[in-house]
């Protein structure tokens, strides 16, 4: 139970491939960047719009990695059209870049800071949500401790020693599997802190 909660608060049920592999995203956006420059630079003439395709692995690039993948790309897009410029010979009007230029770098921008903003709230959410947990385990375990104890006092008080005993060994036991099970909880999220910053470098 406590693995599928941590699972849900951790939000790895669900997620897109991109968010579970950033390497293969990073792979896919790449081979999407030279795709689309191999058929700017062999097929299709000035006015064909093969250049809008580079939004794909920008928006690919800014939902993966955010603003530092969606600028990045946007400015790839720069560098392989002015590639194609100068290969093919073309001669653009300032309409003619603007048109090439803005629309991936705007997108890689906005779509980035889109994602990180999201990221930010996930992780709030997931804190959060991480509290109210602790917080409804401490109230447990505060209340099993007072009833266990309180009946335990009554017992010692009218003098049934096994049975006060008894209650307290139950009272204990109970405890130490409520602080163990918080214990795992926070463990695994360390385990999984730890392994997010490692796929985020």
């Amino acid at each position: 139970m406590g693995v599928v909660r941590w699972r849900v608060l951790r939000g790895s049920v669900g997620e897109p491939w991109f968010r579970r592999r950033p390497g293969v995203a990073l792979a896919v956006a790449t081979v999407l960047f030279a795709a689309v420059l191999v058929l700017r630079l062999l097929t299709g003439s000035i006015e064909d719009a093969y250049s809008m395709l580079y939004v794909l692995p920008v928006a690919l690039l800014a939902v993966e990695f955010g603003l530092r993948g969606g600028l990045p790309g946007g400015l790839v897009t720069v560098g392989l059209t002015v590639l194609w410029v100068v290969v093919d010979d073309v001669s653009l009007s300032p309409t003619g870049w603007l048109s090439r230029l803005v629309p991936p770098l705007l997108l890689g921008v906005l779509l980035g800071q889109a994602t990180d903003r999201l990221r930010r709230a996930e992780r709030e959410q997931r804190r959060l949500a991480r509290a109210a947990l602790l917080h409804r385990k401490a109230i447990e375990i505060n209340d099993s401790l007072i009833q266990g104890m309180a009946v335990a006092k009554w017992s010692l008080e009218s003098h049934r020693i096994d049975a006060g005993v008894q209650t307290l060994d139950r009272t204990i036991a109970d405890a130490q599997e409520m602080v163990s099970e918080l214990i795992r909880d926070a463990e695994m999220d360390r385990r999984s802190e730890d392994l997010g910053a490692v796929t985020r470098r």
